[in-house]
C-alpha cells in the first residue's frame, strides 16, 4: 500500500519564486524588451517540437528577456543527455511549470477500507535554451546543430511585421472595454470602466503602442463584471504593485500570442515592489501567473 511521504525540502512555489527573485535582483539585468523574430516562432521543445502552453510562455519570455535568448527552443537535461547534449558551463536554466497527478492510499480507521486521495499539483521543471547546449563530441555537436537548424526551418513564420501588427491591432480593437484616445497618459479607470490611451502616432513604434494597450486592457479584465480582481490599491502600495505585475505578465502573454514585441517596465520601483511581493509569500507566484493567464485568455485566447 502506497503511503504519503513526508518532504522537508522547499515547496514548488518556493523553488520557482526563488528563481524569479534571483533574476530580478541581478544588478546587470538587460532591458526587459524583446522584438518578435518572425522566423523563430513560439517557444517549443527542441526534442518533441511541442509548443509550450498555459502560463509557461510567460516564464520562458521572462527568462529569454532577462538572459538575452533569441532562440525559442528549449529542452530538459534528461531529454538532452541521451543525445549527448549538455548545458554549457555557467549557463542557467529557466523553470517552467508541469502539472502532475499525485495520489496516496491510506486506511480508513473506522472501516479498515483503503482510501485513495488524489490531487493535481504543479512542479517547477528546469529547461535549458538550445543556445546554452553543447555536444560532448563532434558527432553529438553536429547532431545538435542540425536539430536546431531543422527546428528553426520547420517554422514557416506568420507573415510580415506589418501584417502581424495589423492583426494584433485588430484583436485589441475587439476588446469589450471602450478606449478613448488622446492626451499623454495610458491608464484604466475602474470606476468609469474606460481605457485612456495616447494616439498610436505618439508612440515610438506600433509594437510599443500595442504592448501598452494590451497592458491597460489587462487591467480592465479585473473589473467586477469580469475577473473581479482587487483593484483598489493606492499607487506605491503592495496591492497596486501586485496588480501591475498581473497586468505586465498578461501583456507579455498577449503580445506573445499576437506575435509582436513586448516590453516590461523594469525601473527600480517596480522590481523592488515585485520582489517584496514574492518574498512575502512564495505561493503568490502561482496566483499571479493564474490571474495573468486568465486576463490574457479574455483578450487574446490561446489557439486550440
Amino acid at each position: 500500500m502506497a503511503t504519503k511521504r513526508n518532504y522537508d525540502g522547499p515547496s514548488p512555489a518556493e523553488v520557482l519564486t526563488a528563481d524569479l527573485i534571483e533574476l530580478m535582483e541581478r544588478g546587470d539585468l538587460p532591458p526587459w524588451r524583446k522584438e518578435w523574430t518572425g522566423g523563430s516562432g513560439p517557444h517549443r521543445n527542441l526534442a518533441t517540437g511541442a509548443s509550450y502552453s498555459g502560463a509557461n510562455p510567460i516564464l520562458l519570455e521572462l527568462g529569454s528577456m532577462m538572459r538575452g535568448h533569441t532562440l525559442p527552443l528549449w529542452i530538459g537535461s534528461s531529454q538532452a543527455r541521451p543525445n549527448g547534449w549538455f548545458p554549457r558551463r555557467g549557463s542557467k536554466s529557466v523553470r517552467i511549470i508541469r502539472p502532475q497527478v499525485n495520489k496516496y492510499t491510506e486506511e480508513c480507521p473506522a472501516t479498515g477500507d483503503e482510501i485513495t486521495n488524489q490531487w493535481v499539483s504543479f512542479k517547477p521543471v528546469p529547461v535549458f535554451n538550445a543556445h546554452d547546449l553543447v555536444g560532448k563530441c563532434e558527432e553529438s555537436q553536429a547532431a545538435l546543430d542540425d536539430a536546431i537548424r531543422v527546428a528553426t526551418k520547420q517554422y514557416g513564420g506568420s507573415g510580415s511585421e506589418c501584417q502581424r501588427l495589423d492583426s494584433a491591432e485588430s484583436v485589441l480593437e475587439k476588446w469589450c472595454v471602450e478606449t478613448q484616445f488622446g492626451g499623454s497618459q495610458a491608464c484604466y479607470s475602474p470606476t468609469a470602466d474606460i481605457i485612456r490611451m495616447p494616439h498610436a502616432r505618439d508612440f515610438e513604434t506600433r509594437e510599443a503602442f500595442c504592448a501598452t494597450w494590451a497592458h491597460e486592457q489587462a487591467h480592465s479584465t479585473g473589473h467586477s463584471s469580469r475577473l473581479d480582481r482587487p483593484m483598489g490599491g493606492a499607487m506605491g502600495s503592495k496591492a497596486y504593485a501586485r496588480e501591475e505585475l498581473v497586468a505586465e505578465l498578461a501583456a507579455v502573454l498577449v503580445c506573445y500570442r499576437l506575435q509582436i514585441g513586448c516590453k516590461i517596465e523594469n525601473h527600480a520601483a517596480y522590481l523592488k515592489h515585485w520582489v517584496e511581493i514574492l518574498k512575502e509569500d512564495s505561493k503568490v507566484i502561482f496566483k499571479v501567473l493564474s490571474q495573468a493567464r486568465a486576463a490574457a485568455d479574455l483578450i487574446a485566447p490561446e489557439a486550440a
